[in-house]
């Protein structure tokens, strides 16, 4: 069957986009490096019409399809199993921008789109898309949305979710939904596209989408604030509320044991104020001009440094210095990598218990793994942490990472949970954490999502094993 097969998908899409010899690791491998896998092809597709066909061809072969991005999700969610069985969908050649509407306010884009890409062409018609993030020049839009990624600038404009108003997808029997609407009102039935957004390629194939646009804003302010707890800072980002208002988009926290990585791999990237336990990364937005951003910003941190709540702070004097500010938080993840496996944890709790929790979850660690490094950054302004154990020093982390994941992630996800909070804010559930899905989301909840799989996706062709654990699916599964 197989060389027939490939010989269709050959005749659909080129000889060239088939791809099943040579060196394949930057599709089947992740971008952590712990997942691998063997796709039968990689497929690329250059339209949704052959995206469309390609999904029928699998369907009427029963052969199962992963679709893929930019490759840089962090729970497995893009790379085939080990079967040899899996289509790799790789959506890279779907990658234009087909129309910018400044007077909407609105951009459609194909899946394929690197964020990046489409952050400019907003900027050409002096418009933003804020949507932002370390992997922005390689992420894809469809990944984005497939995964209701987050970012930086959540805090203001919301998760991928809210900066979407219509989708066009390929369902799981190769029909095209076309639902590239500009409309920030349609009420007429279901929402379809809060299915799709977020399903991490379960349900269908997200082809293209009509995104959101603001006005660019006319000043931006960065500042690197320094605290000695977490109480403290939590107590900033209250008064940042109240002082910036609307203009807060982005509220940043970094641990001491985050920036001494940093420290360790990137000695290039310069560490501001010193050291200290906590820094916190903010930004402002302004419509009304440089002057009057600096002045809020240099009244709101001459309060919460007066009220001893922060030790020191700078603003940035230029975009260089911003840009340097963010270089030093984004380089936080690199800087795990280069250090080994962790045990990652994307996690989301309310605000008002972030101090309680990583002061009570740090001690359980502790205690159960001395040495272990805890280091914890991310968007406190939302309220989602990455909140990452790193080995000891001197410790074989793949060892570490294999001997204790389970228990780690027991210890963090059942105090999550205990304070209401969620064990993924951003990065999805993909293969990682398909297993504690179960145990933290209601029955009802996982009833629900079966009925959703089963409506839409009824013989499981469409990423097995990711979201929904197979053995509890009532979904027929692709061999």
């Amino acid at each position: 069957m197989n060389s027939t097969f490939l010989a269709d998908l050959r005749q659909i899409i080129g000889d060239s986009h088939v791809l099943v010899d040579g060196d394949l690791t930057g599709y089947e491998q992740d971008w952590r490096k712990r997942y691998r896998g063997k796709a039968l092809a990689v497929v690329r597709p250059g339209t949704t019409e052959q995206v469309a066909a390609v999904v029928r061809l699998c369907a009427d072969q029963r052969v199962s399809i992963v679709p893929q991005g930019g490759n840089t999700g962090l729970v497995g969610g893009s790379v085939p199993d080990h079967s040899g069985q899996q289509i790799l969908l790789n959506l890279g050649r779907l990658n234009r921008i087909r129309e910018v509407d400044a007077i909407n306010f609105t951009l459609t884009a194909e899946a394929g789109c690197i964020l990046e890409t489409v952050q400019q062409a907003a900027a050409a018609q002096n418009l933003l898309f804020p949507l932002s993030m370390a992997s922005q020049g390689s992420c894809t839009v469809g990944g984005n949305l497939a995964s209701n990624a987050g970012g930086t600038q959540v805090l203001r404009y919301g998760n991928a979710r809210d900066l979407c108003l219509g989708l066009e997808v390929v369902t799981a029997r190769g029909e095209i939904w076309s639902g590239l609407s500009g409309l920030r009102k349609d009420n007429s039935g279901y929402d379809l596209r809060h299915l799709f957004i977020g399903s991490e390629g379960t349900l269908g194939v997200i082809t293209a989408a009509t995104l959101k646009l603001y006005p660019q804003p006319a000043a931006r302010c960065t500042a690197l604030v320094a605290a000695s707890d977490l109480q403290a800072i939590v107590a900033i980002f209250r008064r940042a509320q109240d002082a910036l208002a609307s203009g807060l988009t982005a509220f940043e926290i970094m641990s001491e044991a985050a920036l001494a990585l940093v420290e360790t791999h990137f000695p290039q990237v310069p560490q501001a104020l010193g050291r200290a336990p906590w820094k916190v990364l903010i930004e402002l937005s302004d419509q009304e001009g440089a002057d009057h951003a600096k002045g809020l910003f240099e009244r709101f941190l001459e309060g919460v440094i007066d009220e001893g709540l922060a030790s020191d702070a700078a603003i940035a004097q230029s975009h260089d210095q911003s840009s340097k500010l963010w270089h030093l938080r984004e380089s936080i993840p690199l800087a795990q990598a280069q250090e080994g496996l962790n045990i990652k944890h994307d996690i989301s709790l309310p605000i008002s218990r972030i101090a309680e929790y990583v002061a009570h979850t740090d001690s359980l660690l502790n205690h159960r793994f001395p040495g272990a490094r805890l280091v914890t950054f991310g968007h406190l302004g939302d309220g989602n942490l990455h909140y990452n154990v790193q080995a000891p020093i001197g410790v074989d982390t793949a060892s570490f990472l294999e001997k204790n994941e389970l228990e780690v992630n027991r210890i963090v996800y059942d105090a999550v949970s205990a304070l209401g909070g969620s064990i993924s804010a951003e990065h999805g559930i993909g293969q990682l954490k398909v297993l504690e899905l179960p145990r933290y989301k209601s029955a009802v909840a996982i009833g629900l999502m079966h009925a959703i799989k089963q409506a839409l996706d009824p013989v499981g062709l469409m990423n097995p094993g990711r979201v929904l654990s197979i053995d509890n699916n009532q979904c027929g599964v692709a061999p």
